[in-house]
């Protein structure tokens, strides 16, 4: 849609013709410098504001120029943009435990962390709207990616986590301190922390539930998951049957602990013993937090007045440059005029 921003700049249209018709004349000069083709050159078209040729050059630079001024635009359609007031952190254990391969991943063998990656990274994308950020957590617990709309780069800092980079142990409290400190840090009417884990707190500095009171208090609600199969079989000596046991690989998990976290900040505790399991308790936190759905409409600007004021300027130019042009070809005609009388001249009878 065409439009003008300053459309009463019009209303300056007969400014030139008021100004003529109201202002004192100019008294003739006495005195004035000569200039020997000024003759020439007014009668050509340039120099005087009389000519019929210039009055309708000096109107359309003046429409040109107010067109200009009163700022031409385009809108374009309408682009419609979804919004979130949401602030979601998810907090992944990376410690040790996390490669124990009880996880099946198209019916293959996988570690823990594999699932995650796999399941946490499809969740991540499916965000759309939300501000993501991403904590990983061992021994020590650290920021990987701060809260962003940029939920391609979270899922591929995600990817590239590796074991052990924040040490052996498990820091579920700092974890969660951490988190709380750079949610409370961003204005948001709903902060959200997915914390995921697969063993008991213990590292850190921060007790998992005095943690949990902080993030009551900045209204921050924690969802706990823990991951981890309750049955893996062992195998014997260099790596046969014989001698294979059973044995229960989340016997470390602290469920209790993360139940009362999720319950203290007013989410809910998940046990994941399975990537499909893991998939759907995802699934579920998308229903229980969904993606708000409001969006923001707007339309985008294109100014136009560099178009007009374009014109005007080579209008300007070419109003300048024909005079000068027709007074060099008047001086060639003339010059190649006489040196033809000059020739008849030297050719007639001696």
């Amino acid at each position: 849609m065409f439009e003008f921003a300053w459309p009463w700049v019009f209303a300056l249209l007969p400014l030139p013709l008021l100004a003529r018709l109201l202002l004192p004349r100019t008294k003739p000069l006495t005195s004035a410098l000569k200039v020997p083709f000024y003759g020439s050159l007014a009668q050509r078209g340039g120099g005087t504001p009389h000519n019929p040729f210039n009055l309708l050059l000096l109107t359309i630079l003046w429409l040109l120029l107010l067109t200009a001024a009163a700022r031409p635009q385009w809108y374009g359609e309408p682009i419609t943009q979804t919004s979130s007031a949401r602030d979601l952190l998810l907090a992944v254990d990376i410690s040790g435990s996390m490669e124990t391969p009880d996880m099946l991943l198209n019916g293959r063998p996988a570690m823990r962390i594999d699932a995650v990656k796999n399941v946490v990274g499809d969740f991540v994308e499916r965000r759309e709207g939300d501000r993501l950020g991403l904590v990983l957590f061992g021994t020590r617990a650290y920021l990987q990616a701060p809260l962003t709309y940029d939920r391609e780069t979270v899922g591929t800092l995600l990817r590239e986590a590796q074991i052990g980079f924040a040490g052996q142990g498990t820091a579920i409290g700092d974890a969660i301190g951490l988190s709380v400190k750079r949610l409370m840090e961003r204005p948001a009417e709903q902060r959200v922390l997915i914390l995921l884990t697969d063993g008991a707190n213990t590292a850190g500095e921060v007790a998992p539930l005095k943690a949990a009171e902080l993030a009551q208090q900045a209204g921050v609600r924690v969802y706990t998951v823990g991951i981890g199969a309750e049955e893996m079989v062992q195998p014997g000596l260099l790596g046969s049957r014989f001698g294979a046991r059973r044995i229960n690989p989340s016997r470390d998990l602290d469920s209790d602990t993360l139940q009362a976290i999720a319950d203290k900040t007013g989410g809910r505790f998940f046990r994941a013993h399975n990537p499909e399991e893991l998939a759907q308790i995802y699934e579920e936190l998308d229903r229980l937090e969904p993606v708000e759905q409001e969006a923001a409409s707007y339309r985008p600007l294109k100014s136009l007045y560099v178009w007009p004021l374009a014109a005007a300027l080579l209008l300007a130019l070419l109003w300048a440059a024909i005079p000068l042009l027709m007074n060099l070809r008047s001086r060639s005609s003339g010059n190649g005029q006489q040196r033809t009388a000059t020739a008849v001249t030297q050719e007639g009878p001696a």
